[in-house]
């Protein structure tokens, strides 16, 4: 597994010890030191939030860990391991939102390579319609088949199949008599997800910035970026089996850091495999939680933790065939976590009665299948498959260019066939046909869907009383700042500011504001949430978990900590809009119960990502007088039609396309008013009225039955209208 931010030569950063160091090859070290404090923000409430939200996330996991430890415990005998198998696959299978139905591969080949003792032949197949697989099958020679076959999967380098130390293996594999079928996964080698023709690379950058993107979209129609990965694999198995050469009782797999992960999960749900080599992945969830945290987007899959799974549960499922693990002692999975899954693995193979096909290697070198790693693959693999001892030795390979790897006659899928299908392609498909058939099109109460919105974003009922910590008061021209901390469950601390306005009546209109750029974002003074203060509401900003103060500032590995939250919670079968909107409902509570606000006048106002929280609270909480969002993205079909998408990693709910959109909310808000105020896609870019009113027709039709036409409306804001002057007359309407 590639680290997926890196900075490309010339310079590398790193941070050591607070010093940001850039190393210049060739040149002297330029050192630049951290400041040692920051100003102080006039507008901060609580501080040292940064890691409150993973810090309640991982009490779950460790609730999660321990009832697991209890389950794994009484896997005594074979009836309960047995059980165990079949509760892992089909818990498995679900998280992954299942496979398609079979189609022809079209499997040609399009080139060979003669090499003495073993031959190269280039292929492509389609394991879904236009979905091409590029691959190259490694064939001895010299040999009598059939030959026992291994599916190589890579890992995650740039060039996939090709890379040398892959080719190293695949070759060393050949001339050991094994067919090697080595395919890269997508987003790698010839199969970039965003290769753009103009830059020929991809636009986002090869590999795991590829599967972060797409693998987000997945999520919204329930299906997850492995089951394009391991169907590629599955598929390439139905290759196997088709080639006289081959002999299908003597099938095996074996890959290293995303191909390690492709293996175990490929050990989970292909019958057919005899043998299992897992290398640079195997660990445990008590480690790696912690540190490095959840990293691949197809690495984390939704509930996973939440059903009491871990790594292990892949050679559980596996068992009793033969699952080797190849682990690296630096590597940044975990070592002490790989060897309690051999150890839990090897409980469950010895109940089974064959304890000595559960193979463990470490050896003290870093991630990567290093040369002990891969004569130690051979080693297993010569043992099961020809049934024969063998030292593993490796001699020097010469490897191939990977231009004469090239499966593609442009190096390609995306520009060697016209129309080709991506991950992205494929799931907005799923999320057209899905989308008519969407639980909330026949629901027929507003009751009905708040339940349908609950369960969907696993969200409870916070407690309608929330404890609060005054702070300090900020005196403005006109009004006041008002700095308190919410606590809306254990653990979990939601700063606000209170904006004031001097005189009016006691109990003053007010508006909820919810920006998801943080409390802070509009607070200053001249800013938009002044002009609402100015004109006599009082005005409430907070930080619901995730967001502002208790942004996550933390992550391993080159991962963005907002990506590491999101997996955590979805991980324990959490989603951080779900969260968040936990957060919204008590500060609405509170805000509602003030003495100087009329309970019966509460407005919210959503920005950007805010606005899906504002349209969540108001369809949640009935007292919601109205609602604005402004910059708010239109859809969550927009998100899975987009081929790009920014800034909204915290927004993505698994599944919420079998249920609801943004649109349907809206409708079941009629008669409330509703502004949708500058609309946005998924890159930010500003959407047309029409274009909106075409998104938005249910929420046309709602508010038509309801007579309340004029309740809803799609505007825009000119640039340096100030608040005041777009949303007068939404400030006024009741």
């Amino acid at each position: 597994m590639r680290l997926p931010t890196r900075v490309p030569p010339p310079i590398q950063a790193r941070w050591t010890s607070g010093v940001l160091r850039l190393a210049c090859l060739g040149l002297c070290p330029l050192v630049i030191h951290a400041p040692s404090a920051r100003a102080a923000d006039p507008l901060e409430v609580a501080g040292g939030l940064g890691n409150m939200v993973n810090d309640a996330l991982s009490e779950r996991a460790r609730e999660l860990f321990e009832e697991r430890d209890r389950v794994v415990s009484g896997l005594d005998s074979p009836s309960a391991v047995e059980e165990r198998q079949q509760y892992v696959r089909d818990r498995f299978v679900d998280a992954l939102g299942g496979f398609p139905e079979r189609t022809p591969l079209n499997a040609r080949i399009t080139g060979t390579l003669e090499r003495g003792d073993y031959r190269v032949e280039m292929l492509v197949y389609e394991s879904l319609p236009g979905f091409h697989v590029t691959a190259n099958v490694y064939v001895p020679r010299g040999q009598a088949p059939p030959f026992p076959a291994v599916l190589g999967a890579a890992g995650h380098t740039a060039n996939g199949k090709a890379s040398a130390t892959y080719q190293h293996a695949w070759i060393s594999m050949a001339k050991r008599g094994f067919l090697v079928l080595a395919f890269d996964p997508p987003g790698q080698g010839e199969r970039s997800l965003y290769f753009d023709l103009d830059l020929g690379r991809s636009r986002v950058g090869i590999g795991t910035r590829e599967h972060t993107l797409s693998g987000l979209q997945c999520l919204l129609t329930g299906h997850h970026f492995a089951r394009y990965e391991l169907w590629d694999a599955i598929r390439g198995v139905d290759y196997l089996v088709t080639r006289e050469d081959v002999d299908p009782e003597r099938l095996a797999v074996a890959g290293n850091s995303g191909g390690g992960t492709q293996a175990a999960y490929l050990a989970v749900v292909e019958p057919r495999l005899a043998v299992a080599i897992s290398s640079c992945y195997m660990t445990s969830w008590k480690q790696l939680w912690f540190e490095p945290g959840p990293q691949d987007a197809e690495q984390d899959l939704p509930g996973f933790l939440a059903h009491g799974l871990d790594f292990a549960d892949y050679a559980t499922a596996f068992a009793p065939r033969p699952f080797q693990i190849l682990s690296a002692v630096q590597d940044f999975f975990p070592i002490a976590g790989a060897r309690a899954a051999y150890e839990e693995a090897q409980r469950v193979y010895g109940v089974l009665g064959e304890a000595d096909r559960i193979g463990f290697f470490e050896h003290d070198d870093t991630h990567g299948w290093s040369r002990p790693r891969r004569e130690a693959t051979y080693r297993w693999l010569e043992r099961w498959l020809h049934g024969r001892a063998d030292d593993g030795a490796e001699p020097a390979h010469v490897t191939e260019l990977e231009s004469d790897l090239y499966a593609t006659p442009t190096g390609q899928v995306s520009t060697s066939y016209e129309g080709a299908e991506t991950v992205q392609t494929l799931n907005r498909g799923v999320a057209e046909e899905m989308f008519p058939r969407r639980t909330a099109a026949g629901v027929k109460t507003v009751e009905d869907l708040r339940a349908l919105v609950r369960s969907r974003l696993k969200n409870t009922e916070p407690p309608r009383e929330v404890a609060v910590t005054a702070g300090a008061v900020l005196p403005r021209e006109g009004y006041r700042i008002d700095k308190a901390s919410l606590q809306t469950a254990p653990g979990i601390t939601v700063p606000v500011l209170v904006f004031i306005p001097e005189g009016g009546p006691a109990r003053k209109p007010a508006v909820l504001v919810v920006d998801g750029a943080g409390k802070a974002s509009q607070a200053g003074e001249g800013g938009d949430i002044e002009g609402l203060v100015r004109s006599g509401h009082v005005v409430l900003a907070p930080d619901p978990r995730g967001i502002g103060e208790s942004q996550p500032t933390s992550a391993s590995g080159g991962y963005r900590p907002v990506w590491q939250m999101l997996q955590r919670a979805l991980l324990v079968d959490r989603t951080i809009l779900g969260l968040q909107a936990e957060d919204l409902l008590a500060v609405f509570h509170h805000l509602s119960g003030r003495e100087d606000v009329d309970a019966h006048r509460i407005a919210v106002l959503g920005r950007g990502q805010g606005g899906i929280l504002a349209l969540t609270l108001a369809l949640l909480e009935p007292r919601v007088e109205k609602v604005a969002l402004e910059g708010t993205v239109l859809s969550y079909l927009e998100m899975a039609r987009a081929r790009y998408h920014e800034d909204l990693v915290a927004s993505f709910v698994p599944g919420v396309l079998k249920d609801f959109d943004l649109p349907d909310l809206a409708a079941a808000l009629a008669p409330r008013v509703l502004w949708i105020v500058d609309p946005r896609t998924p890159t930010k870019a500003p959407v047309s009225v029409e274009r909106t009113h075409r998104e938005y027709e249910p929420t046309l039709r709602a508010y038509e039955r309801a007579g309340r036409s004029d309740a809803f409306r799609v505007l825009h804001r000119p640039e340096a209208w100030p608040m005041e002057k777009i949303y007068s007359d939404w400030l006024d309407s009741r």
